[in-house]
């Protein structure tokens, strides 16, 4: 029976995720948005400075009708607006929705980060849930295929907005202090969702989800002490590690180059730099299209854009502009701090299949957007750093879309053997080598 359904689970969300990668039929089946309309909730409008706030102080709290599409479902969702911080520790307001588990059972959450992917805040999750409807925000819409499994299992399932309300896309430090403030907010008893301080928490994401689950692992013992003694592990797949690889990797690749601009948006709004003045005409008419996209306005629209065709001749290395080398090295997560609590990774190898073939010296191949000698690489320095529970599986012959589908049921046992008490299990000495994660150096302006 678990084979079957596990079997049933993986082709479900191979088939979501396939949906959801191919733009115009995703655009084609989208309802009209109501996002655009504003919702209160989502505004810190007290006149006490939202910095005399403790991190994941409950700021208001709601509680609505889950929605799929925009239709509402009965089950119940609890949202809540907490304080938290963002790139630039300066404070901030972000919201996570935390669904109770249909046991009653107060032990366990998961912390699920969405791969919502986008530079629009209309797009995140908690926008999905209450009920708007946007392209960007299918890609959320979709991701219920993994969480139903983890309410059937009886965990109470946590989902915060990872990119937090101005939508920093890619920015892993700021995705992290989301999530471990959200996990701060959802167990506080004033929070109604009937958790606390001793709730046991896993962490779980794919793609854009394993940056905010990775960032929080790595940034809980320093950052969130109190949270970091209550994680059980976590469990990710398809992930990002060095950004400043994958730009090169996929650079003139037919589906996943959009990410390059995507990603020179992300950086700058992160960090507050201006990028846009060492871009072309056609750079910055790019970076104007997409400065509010999502994920799904990006895949598959520029096919064979490279950073030479977005930058102006004497900035053809992405290198030769330090701002942005300064900000890439800040969410390289090889420099991060090395998580204290089991890990579970998996990575695909099959890029070609997506339209990748980049093989560059030095970072060489991944599944299409993802980098698998740099995942590599980060899970050998676990191991080599003091955390011998890293369990790691590559999957060669599959792309970042498929792999998905492949790493969520190992993903969920994997978490339900840590609630369980379990020895986790270790690939350390037998993961292959990878790629230097050494931060980036500038290069001369041509």
């Amino acid at each position: 029976m678990f084979r079957h359904a596990t079997r049933v689970l993986a082709t479900a969300i191979a088939t979501a995720l396939a949906a959801t990668a191919v733009p115009a039929a995703t655009a084609a089946a989208a309802t009209p948005s109501t996002a655009g309309k504003s919702d209160p909730f989502y505004t810190y409008d007290s006149s006490t400075p939202l910095s005399s706030y403790a991190p994941g102080t409950v700021l208001k709290k709601r509680t609505l009708q889950y929605h799929i599409v925009g239709l509402p479902t009965p089950v119940k969702a609890v949202q809540l607006l907490y304080r938290t911080r963002d790139a630039q520790g300066h404070p901030a307001a972000n919201v996570t929705t935390v669904v109770r588990s249909v046991k009653g059972d107060s032990s366990k959450a998961v912390s699920y980060q969405s791969f919502y992917d986008s530079l629009n805040p209309k797009d995140g999750p908690s926008r999905a849930i209450a009920g708007d409807v946007t392209l960007g925000g299918v890609i959320a819409n979709a991701e219920n295929l993994f969480l139903a499994p983890l309410l059937a299992q009886g965990y109470n399932v946590v989902i915060p907005d990872t990119e937090g309300q101005t939508a920093d896309f890619a920015a892993g430090p700021e995705y992290a202090t989301n999530t471990l403030d959200s996990i701060r907010a959802a167990t506080d008893p004033e929070a109604g969702t009937g958790m606390n301080a001793d709730t046991r928490v896993g962490l779980m994401g794919y793609s854009g989800g394993a940056i905010a689950t990775n960032w929080a692992a790595a940034l809980a013992p320093a950052y969130a002490p109190d949270v970091n003694k209550r994680l059980v592990g976590f469990a990710e797949g398809g992930l990002l590690v060095d950004p400043a690889h994958n730009l090169k990797y996929v650079d003139g690749s037919v589906v996943w180059s959009g990410v390059i601009p995507m990603a020179i948006i992300g950086v700058a709004r992160s960090y507050g730099i201006d990028l846009k003045q060492y871009l072309n005409s056609y750079g910055q008419q790019v970076y104007g299209d997409l400065e509010h996209g999502s994920l799904l306005d990006a895949l598959g629209h520029y096919p064979g854009l490279t950073w030479k065709k977005l930058a102006k001749p004497q900035y053809a290395d992405p290198n030769s502009v330090t701002a942005f080398v300064e900000a890439v090295n800040k969410i390289n997560l090889g420099s991060a701090a090395t998580p204290t609590v089991p890990g579970f990774i998996a990575q695909g190898n099959g890029g070609v299949v997506e339209g990748t073939f980049g093989n560059p010296p030095g970072i060489g191949r991944g599944d299409g957007v993802m980098v698998a000698g740099d995942v590599r690489a980060l899970a050998r320095q676990y191991c080599a750093t003091g955390n011998d529970s890293i369990a790691f599986h590559q999957y060669n012959l599959l792309s970042h879309v498929p792999v998905a589908a492949a790493w969520a049921p190992g993903a969920i046992g994997w978490l339900s053997d840590r609630f369980a008490g379990r020895p986790a299990p270790s690939d350390c000495g037998h993961i292959p080598a990878g790629n230097s994660l050494a931060p980036e150096r500038p290069t001369p302006v041509s």
